[in-house]
């Protein structure tokens, strides 16, 4: 009933502590006192005040508590701010026998992440009794043993600590014996049961007597255990040790079973009286049995287990030197044990918040992670040093006491590296140096910092023409190196125009997958080729883009048939009626079939074929010119009427044709207008004087026409070659002029007068034009005639292809000769041909 009012008296003690708790702030750190055993909910102190933070930063913020030792004995209230107990706290289990007891506390906040450090003293209790390992000691002494002569009695454990621990010790009353306290190092006090009186074994043959141990706590606690002393017989000299304290160092990694010291022990008696077994004393406790092994003959005491100096830095060993006499005698000494510490525990690494994803826009110094490093060793052993890897984007900035946090050093590129795995090496000063590693995963979070970019900058789309509208023309395609939304493309035509409409018109793009498609059939005659401004967006923010260009480029197709320029056939139908002399000779020129052909190249190269005739000897048409000529001399049995049909053909596929008619009337006395122009000229007018003067008044006329016309082209050509947008080109220039969208094609009589002239113009990237001149169908002589649009030829190539194809042509440029092409303001081009024929 007395121990409960004690216990009673206490728990009040403790609740008036409770609201007496102080708080401090050393070297930055914030640092509460509260006794051991507090209820659960007792508040520690106001951690929010104590902090500088408001009670809405505990949410916003994230605070949260953790402990180093592992176990979470605090919380926080979040309504107030207080440092709550969680948990209960035990001094004894926490601490042990250390005359400190601190717990170190880390308060977590995020946005921005903050790292601080809070110290909890636990204060001691005297919540502990003494106690004594056994509850009865035996001691055997002889009754022959002269008054003075100590044995030393087990010492009370008590696990409270300072002046709660054990303080003195008490014996009940005997006439034989009394208590005596011996202090031994480390300010320890040691219990000698001491001998005052001679012992009579007949008088009182067993002594029965309590030893009580009372700490100085308030109220106070004790422990008590029985020792009987019993009387022997004779055997009147104890075994007494050289020295009544040995004092060793050992290291904590010593092998098992070497011999770390060797007690001695002497007994002036003899015979078995004076034969020693040396054991640990009785009270010795399993821990200590379990490291180290006493031989009983020898004294040598070696390891049976391994040392650990993080867990017991000292062992205190009690043995016991026993006689083989009747009665037996023994003596006693004490073995200090101290262990050397050697660096045997490899530093550890501990994360202290999960490392958050950072952007790879981050500056420099953002925080990624907090980490600790800690070492159970001592000393050197357990300064801990801690080194990231060479090259690292990252750095460790000391904050305080092992404390760091992981922070950016360099920029960081999500495409190059996305995640990261940073190993941080943790080595201690110890010899040799231990060490080790902990990889923590760092991810990079993409920022939109790539525009789309596509394949290739511009593609070359060949389209035949007559296509079916809604063909897929192409697919063009654009990556973007970021991920996420950032990397989702949509594609877009740019809006250009295209003959002065929108190229929305011809063609649209499948926004998710860049594939273009054809709005309608494309005509080759009408639009020869034409951009497509192509843009690829990503869906970041800000979005990024990129642009690409599609050439597109429209192949003909023999689609047109060849058409018949002379003769009209609006104005003859489909014949031409001819006349001719019978006096004509072989190779006598009747008419000039004339046609041309809208598609271009191959598909535009005309041949004339004699398809049926009254008589086929009499006639023959040129394959190149249609020239339809004699073959012989008109003779009296050639029919008056005579009846041509001339087929007109391309040399596409497949090939397309045409055909004429041609209906020839022979007559008497029908001269050729050459030689009858010749006869007339020659022949003498009353108005020759008036004719002639005609004549050079229409040729001064004429000259001076020519000579302002060709004033002006040449001041046209030179304002246009100032503004970039001529082209003035002479036969000598032709060899250095490599463009092919610039060209002349020439298509000659075999007989050597030119059948027409092509001239093109435009650029690559814009529609080209193209002229052609055809020489007159009824006449020798060359006149020219402008029609429509053509393909585009290299000059060079065309010459070379004429005369590689029509080897009897007879057609030469000459020294003298001059080519000159002009571009006028309206678009259209000049040629000034000067052409010197074999003829």
């Amino acid at each position: 009933s007395r121990r409960m009012g004690y216990r009673d008296w206490r728990w009040r003690a403790l609740w008036c502590h409770h609201f007496f708790l102080l708080w401090s702030a050393i070297n930055g750190l914030t640092r509460y006192s509260i006794p051991e055993e507090l209820k659960r909910g007792s508040v520690v102190g106001n951690l929010a005040r104590d902090l500088g933070l408001g009670l809405s930063d505990i949410f916003d913020r994230k605070l949260r508590v953790a402990s180093e030792a592992g176990k979470q004995y605090f919380s926080v209230d979040a309504g107030k701010g207080e440092l709550v107990v969680n948990d209960r706290i035990d001094r004894e289990a926490l601490c042990g026998q250390s005359a400190s007891c601190v717990l170190t506390l880390q308060v977590v906040t995020e946005n921005p992440l903050q790292l601080h450090r809070i110290e909890v003293e636990i204060r001691d209790i005297n919540d502990n009794s003494p106690i004594f390992s056994t509850e009865e000691r035996s001691l055997k002494i002889a009754e022959s043993t002269a008054p003075g002569i100590s044995f030393p009695l087990e010492t009370a454990q008590d696990q409270d600590v300072g002046s709660n621990s054990v303080k003195s010790y008490t014996l009940s009353k005997d006439e034989c014996f009394v208590l005596r306290i011996k202090e031994v190092s480390g300010n320890r006090k040691v219990p000698e049961l001491v001998l005052e009186k001679a012992l009579d074994r007949e008088k009182q043959s067993v002594h029965q007597l309590l030893l009580t141990a009372i700490d100085g706590g308030n109220p106070v606690k004790s422990g008590i255990t029985k020792i009987i002393v019993t009387v022997l017989d004779n055997n009147d000299n104890v075994p007494v040790f050289k020295r009544p304290l040995y004092n060793v160092s050992v290291a904590e990694n010593s092998a098992a079973r070497s011999v770390i010291l060797r007690v001695e022990a002497t007994d002036a008696d003899e015979g078995v009286n004076g034969e020693i077994q040396y054991a640990f004393s009785e009270h010795t406790p399993q821990s200590l049995l379990s490291i180290f092994h006493l031989h009983s003959d020898t004294g040598e005491i070696s390891l049976a287990g391994p040392l650990d100096y993080e867990s017991t830095p000292m062992h205190e060993i009690d043995i016991t030197a026993k006689d083989k006499g009747v009665p037996e005698m023994e003596g006693h000494c004490r073995v200090h044990v101290t262990v050397i510490d050697i660096n045997d525990n490899a530093p550890e690494i501990v994360l202290t918040s999960n490392p958050n994803p950072v952007r790879e826009d981050a500056p420099r110094g953002t925080v990624v992670a907090l980490i600790s490093a800690r070492d159970h060793d001592s000393g050197n052993n357990g300064k801990v040093t801690l080194r990231l890897p060479k090259n690292s984007p990252f750095a460790l900035k000391s904050s305080f006491s092992n404390n760091y946090a992981v922070v950016t050093s360099d920029a960081l590129d999500r495409e190059h590296i996305s995640e990261y795995n940073i190993e941080i090496t943790a080595t201690d000063s110890g010899s040799p140096p231990l060490s080790s590693k902990k990889v923590i995963p760092v991810s990079i979070t993409d920022v939109n910092d790539n525009p789309p970019a596509f394949t290739q900058p511009s593609y070359n789309v060949y389209l035949k023409e007559n296509g079916v509208p809604g063909s897929i023309l192409y697919s063009v395609s654009a990556t973007d190196r970021d991920f996420g939304e950032n990397a989702k493309i949509s594609y877009s035509i740019l809006d250009s125009k295209v003959q002065d409409l929108s190229v929305s018109s011809y063609v649209y793009i499948n926004s998710d997958n860049g594939s273009i498609y054809s709005m309608h059939s494309f005509d080759y005659e009408k639009l020869k080729v034409f951009q497509i401004h192509v843009q690829a967006k990503d869906q970041g923010s800000p979005s990024l883009s990129g642009n690409a260009t599609v050439h597109v480029f429209i192949l003909d197709q023999n689609d047109n048939a060849p058409a018949v320029i002379y003769p009209s056939s609006a104005a003859l139908g489909s014949f031409s009626q001819q006349r001719m002399p019978r006096s004509a000779k072989a190779a006598h020129l009747l008419t000039k079939v004339t046609a041309v052909d809208a598609d271009s190249g191959h598909n535009a190269w005309i041949s004339y074929r004699l398809a049926e005739a009254t008589d086929a000897s009499l006639f023959t048409v040129n394959l190149y010119t249609g020239e339809v000529r004699t073959k012989r001399a008109v003779s009296e049995q050639d029919d008056s009427s005579q009846r041509l049909l001339i087929e007109i053909k391309d040399d596409g596929e497949p090939v397309r044709s045409a055909t004429v008619t041609v209906s020839v009337l022979l007559e008497d006395g029908l001269h050729e207008p050459i030689l009858d122009l010749r006869q007339k000229s020659a022949e003498p007018s009353q108005k020759g004087g008036r004719v002639t003067l005609y004549l050079i008044v229409s040729l001064a006329s004429v000259s001076v026409l020519s000579l302002l016309t060709f004033l002006i082209l040449a001041v046209k050509c030179i304002r246009n070659s100032r503004s970039s947008g001529s082209c003035c080109m002479r036969r000598s220039d032709c060899d250095e002029y490599k463009n092919p969208n610039r060209n002349l094609q020439i298509q000659l009589n075999t007989d050597g007068p030119i059948k027409y002239v092509e001239v093109l113009g435009g650029d690559m990237l814009s529609q080209s034009q193209s002229f052609r001149s055809c020489m007159s169908p009824m006449s020798e002589y060359s006149d020219f005639t402008l029609i429509k649009p053509s393909s585009t030829t290299d000059f060079k190539e065309v010459i070379s292809v004429l005369d590689a194809s029509l080897p009897d042509s007879t057609w030469t440029f000459e020294s003298q000769q001059l080519l000159e092409i002009c571009l006028l303001d309206d678009g259209f081009y000049q040629l000034l041909i000067e052409i010197k024929s074999n003829k």
